[in-house]
């Protein structure tokens, strides 16, 4: 009996969301080379409480340095290779596993769609209050169900979402063991106002 190979699940995550970038016309601005797929342990059980989360690794517009409260502050630089990281898109595992197959796709585009059009480090912002998904949470998801549609008529490679059909303990079953990317979350660092960021 041949042994089970581990599952990179950040690997996986990142050639889907390489793909829906791809494909769809709304998110063909994100370069997942400069997006770090990562994972880690959720602290609850059971499917509710955060799913995934996008950790954008500038300031408003781009911006390395933000003033607050009296000092000036940088996000610590995120590098992978060569290539310096502008997001952390981290996944809660057992958590998200748990959902439904759509529920799962749903949640990679609601995270992917956070990603400024201008790809610059920053958040998607929207007008008045509610900057980070407009004055109606439910109607952003209904529009991220609607690019899940989209995407599944451009009839992609089943092997790439394929790993999203069965829940955490599915998944274990099936490939023995779920390894990945994991990184702590970056920390905002006061800068000298003399010193470059």
């Amino acid at each position: 009996m041949s042994r089970r190979q581990d599952f990179d699940f950040t690997h996986a995550m990142t050639r889907l969301c390489t793909d829906v970038c791809e494909r769809i016309e709304v998110f063909q601005h994100i370069c997942m080379e400069q997006v770090a797929v990562t994972f880690a342990q959720a602290r609850t059980p059971g499917i509710y409480g955060v799913q995934a989360k996008l950790t954008p690794l500038r300031f408003e517009d781009g911006a390395l340095t933000k003033k607050m409260r009296g000092r000036t502050w940088t996000v610590q630089r995120v590098f992978l290779g060569r290539h310096e990281m502008l997001y952390l898109l981290t996944f809660y595992l057992p958590r998200f596993q748990d959902n439904t197959f759509r529920e799962k796709m749903i949640t990679v585009l609601h995270e992917l769609y956070h990603i400024s059009p201008h790809f610059d480090g920053d958040i998607r912002r929207f007008e008045g209050r509610y900057h980070a998904h407009s004055s109606s949470q439910k109607e952003y998801d209904r529009l991220m169900d609607r690019y899940v549609d989209e995407y599944l008529q451009l009839a992609p490679p089943a092997e790439l979402f394929d790993f999203l059909q069965p829940n955490f303990k599915g998944l274990v079953n099936r490939h023995g063991r779920i390894v990945g990317r994991r990184l702590p979350q970056p920390k905002l660092i006061p800068v000298d106002d003399k010193r470059s960021a």
